[in-house]
C-alpha cells in the first residue's frame, strides 16, 4: 500500500525513475480499487442485481458509477506518471507510453518492457532507484 500512496503523492511527478516494484504494487491496488467499484456498481444495477427489484435503488447505482468515474479520472494522471517514470527506469523516454495505441501489439510490447529490469546505473533521467550504482557520472548523452 506504501507504493500506492507513493505514486499519488507523486501525482504530477513525470520525471526521475520508478521501480518494477512502485509500478506494479501501485497497478495492482489500482486494478483492486477499480475491481471492488466495479462489481458494486454492477451489483447495484437493477437489470444485473440478484436481489428482487423492489431493494434495489437507483440512487445508490448512479453514487457508485460517480464514485467510479471520479476515481478512474482522478488516477488517470499518477498512472501516467508512472508509467513514463518505469521508461524512464529503462533509459527510455515515457513517450513510449504511447507504444499502447499500436492495435494489438502495442499493448503486449508494453507489458513487457514494463516487465524488464532497469538499469543499474545512473542515466540521463536520474539515479538508479535501487541505490545500485549510483556514484558514476554520466553525461546527457546516456555516456558513462
Amino acid at each position: 500500500m506504501d507504493w500506492y500512496l507513493k505514486v499519488l503523492k507523486d501525482y504530477f511527478k513525470f520525471s526521475g525513475r520508478a521501480r518494477r516494484k512502485e509500478y506494479w504494487m501501485f497497478f495492482l491496488f489500482h486494478y483492486l480499487f477499480l475491481g471492488l467499484l466495479l462489481f458494486l456498481f454492477i451489483y447495484s444495477n437493477d437489470s444485473l442485481s440478484i436481489i428482487d427489484e423492489q431493494y434495489s435503488d437507483k440512487e445508490t447505482n448512479f453514487i457508485f458509477l460517480q464514485i467510479l468515474v471520479v476515481y478512474a479520472i482522478a488516477t488517470f494522471i499518477p498512472s501516467l506518471a508512472v508509467s513514463s517514470r518505469r521508461m524512464h527506469d529503462l533509459g527510455k523516454s515515457g513517450a513510449w507510453f504511447f507504444i499502447n495505441l499500436i492495435p494489438y501489439i502495442g499493448g503486449f510490447w508494453f507489458l513487457i518492457l514494463t516487465c524488464m529490469e532497469g538499469e543499474n546505473k545512473v542515466n540521463k533521467y536520474g539515479e538508479n532507484p535501487k541505490g545500485i550504482n549510483n556514484n558514476r557520472e554520466i553525461d546527457f548523452i546516456g555516456r558513462e
